[in-house]
C-alpha cells in the first residue's frame, strides 16, 4: 500500500490554498470592456477549508466556498460565501476542524454520526429558481441568489432519500433536471427526473457491479448515458486507513444507455475497454447512435498522487468520443485529440443535442507535481476536427471556462467564455472573459478581483432575469 509523504499536502499551498475572509466588493477595475449583453453573476465553487485539517488533506476534502462577480452595464461586483452546511457550523462552533478527509481513514465518532462531511463544494445547479451547491456523495444546499446565504439542505420536500450527483443535468426543451446518486450498498445506484417545479416525480434503482465512483453521466432527448467504470471503492482498505478508491482495469468499462423514466431492466449496456470518465461534454442521439463526447483517461489515481511517495500510475483525461448503436450493440470509441485536457463544456441550450463546439481545460504539461494546473481553455470544433488554444499567458493558471451565449447569437459558438485566472507574478486573480468566436484575440475583459480565489472545481452563469 502507498504511504503518506512527511510534507504538507499540496492542496495547502500556493493558489490552491484557502482563503478565510468573505468580502464584498464593488466597482471593480476592469482592463478591457464589459460587453454590455453579459447581465448576470458568474458563480463557482470549490473547495476552501474553514480550519486546518486534523490530518491528510485531499483537494476534496475543503468546506465549499462560493465566489461570485456579478456583471451589469459594464459594471462588475465580487462577493464569496462560505456553503454554512451542517458540519461548517458544527466546526465553526467548536473554532476547529472535526472530520478528516479522504486521505485520512475513516472517522466513526464524527460528529452527529456524520460519517461523510457535507462540503457542497464540487459544482453547482440553478432549477426551479433556486440555486443548489453540490457534492455528490451527500444531498444538494440550497443557496439565495444574489446574497449567498445558504438556505440548508435540499432534499425536495422529503422526497429525496438518497446522495444527489454534483452533475445533474437541466433539459431545456423540457426544463426536467435529471439525476443519480451512487452508494456503498446495493443496488449502488439511483437514476430520477425532477420536474420543471421542482418535484421528484420518478426513481429507479439500477444495479452495478459493485461501489463505483460515478462523477457524471449525460443524457439526450430520450436517454440517459451511466457510466459503470472501473474506479472503485474498497471499503476493507479504507478501514485499514488506505485511500478508499482504486482503480482496477481487470474489471472494464462499462456504458448504459437507459430511457429517460426507465428502470433497471431497460438499460443496455456495452462494454468497452478499462478507462475512468470524470467530465462528460454532452451526447445526442444520430439515428440508431447515442453520440457521448467527454474526457477519458486510461486510469487514474484521482489525485492521490500528490500525497504519495509511491503514486500508482495516472494519466490526464483527453477528448473522445463514443458511438453506441442501439440496432447491432456495437460500440466505437476514437480520441478526437492527444492534448490532456478536462472539464468540457458546452453551450448548455443544446444539452442534449447535437452540438458542434466543445470547450476544455488544457493541463500544463510542464508541472510534474501531481496536482491539476490548467494553462489554457482549447475550443474543439467537432465538425472539422480543428481546435484552436488560448493560453492564459506566463505564470497564469485558470479553470473550466463556462460558454456564455450573446443576448442575441448568430451560431452555436456566438458568446463569450469565462473562467478565474490566478497570475502568479502579479498575486492576483482576475475574472476573464473571451470571445468564444475567436480564441486568437486578447480577453473582451480582464475584471481585477479584490482579493485571491484559489483553484476551485466548477462554474455557471445565471442571467439577472432567472435571478429576480
Amino acid at each position: 500500500m502507498s504511504s503518506t509523504v512527511d510534507h504538507a499536502s499540496p492542496f495547502l499551498a500556493g493558489n490552491f490554498a484557502p482563503v478565510r475572509h468573505e468580502v464584498d466588493a464593488d466597482g471593480l477595475s476592469v482592463i478591457g470592456a464589459i460587453p454590455d449583453d453579459l447581465d448576470g453573476m458568474f458563480l463557482r465553487v470549490g473547495p476552501n477549508p474553514q480550519f486546518d485539517p486534523p490530518g491528510r488533506y485531499h483537494w476534496f476534502d475543503g468546506d465549499g466556498m462560493i465566489h461570485a462577480v456579478s456583471l451589469s452595464k459594464g459594471r462588475a461586483r465580487y462577493r464569496n460565501r462560505w456553503v454554512r452546511t451542517r458540519p461548517w457550523e458544527i466546526e465553526r462552533e467548536a473554532g476547529r476542524a472535526l472530520w478528516g478527509g479522504l486521505a485520512s481513514g475513516p472517522q466513526f465518532d464524527a460528529p452527529e454520526g456524520l460519517l461523510i462531511k457535507h462540503t457542497a463544494n464540487t459544482a453547482l445547479a440553478h432549477h426551479a429558481g433556486t440555486l443548489l451547491a453540490l457534492m455528490e456523495a451527500t444531498p444538494p444546499y440550497a443557496v439565495r441568489l444574489p446574497s449567498l446565504d445558504t438556505v440548508g439542505v435540499h432534499d425536495f420536500g422529503g422526497a429525496l432519500q438518497t446522495p444527489f450527483t454534483a452533475h445533474p443535468k437541466v433539459d431545456p426543451s423540457t426544463g426536467e433536471m435529471i439525476f443519480f446518486g451512487y452508494q456503498f450498498w446495493p443496488p449502488f445506484l439511483t437514476y430520477g427526473e425532477v420536474s420543471p417545479a421542482g418535484e421528484i416525480t420518478h426513481t429507479a434503482e439500477i444495479s452495478l457491479r459493485g461501489p463505483v465512483m460515478m462523477h457524471d453521466f449525460a443524457i439526450t432527448e430520450r436517454y440517459a448515458v451511466i457510466m459503470d467504470l472501473p474506479l472503485v471503492f474498497d471499503l476493507a482498505r479504507m478501514e485499514a486507513g488506505g485511500f478508499p478508491l482504486e482503480f482496477k482495469p481487470e474489471l472494464g468499462a462499462r456504458f448504459g444507455i437507459l430511457p429517460r423514466r426507465g428502470v433497471d431492466a431497460d438499460v443496455r449496456w456495452f462494454e468497452s475497454p478499462s478507462c475512468m470518465v470524470f467530465h462528460t461534454a454532452n451526447a445526442w442521439e444520430e439515428g440508431d447512435e447515442v453520440v457521448l463526447v467527454a474526457c477519458r483517461m486510461e486510469r487514474t489515481d484521482v489525485l492521490a498522487g500528490a500525497l504519495l511517495d509511491d503514486p500508482p500510475p495516472s494519466e490526464p483525461g483527453r477528448l473522445y468520443r463514443w458511438r453506441f448503436n442501439l440496432a447491432t450493440g456495437a460500440v466505437r470509441e476514437e480520441p478526437l485529440d492527444d492534448v490532456a485536457s478536462d472539464f468540457p463544456r458546452v453551450h448548455e441550450g443544446l444539452t442534449g443535442s447535437a452540438t458542434r463546439y466543445v470547450y476544455s481545460a488544457r493541463f500544463d504539461a510542464s508541472r510534474r507535481d501531481a496536482t491539476p494546473w490548467i494553462d489554457a481553455v482549447v475550443k474543439y470544433d467537432l465538425a472539422t476536427g480543428s481546435s484552436e488554444a488560448h493560453p492564459w499567458g506566463r505564470g497564469r493558471y485558470g479553470g473550466e471556462a463556462v460558454f456564455v451565449p450573446r443576448t442575441v447569437a448568430r451560431s452555436e459558438d456566438d458568446g463569450y467564455l469565462m473562467t478565474f485566472v490566478w497570475d502568479e507574478r502579479e498575486q492576483r486573480s482576475e475574472l476573464v472573459i473571451l470571445d468564444a468566436l475567436d480564441l486568437t484575440q486578447r480577453p473582451v475583459a480582464r475584471v481585477i478581483l479584490p482579493q485571491r480565489v484559489p483553484f476551485g472545481f466548477h462554474g455557471m452563469w445565471t442571467a439577472s432575469d432567472a435571478i429576480r
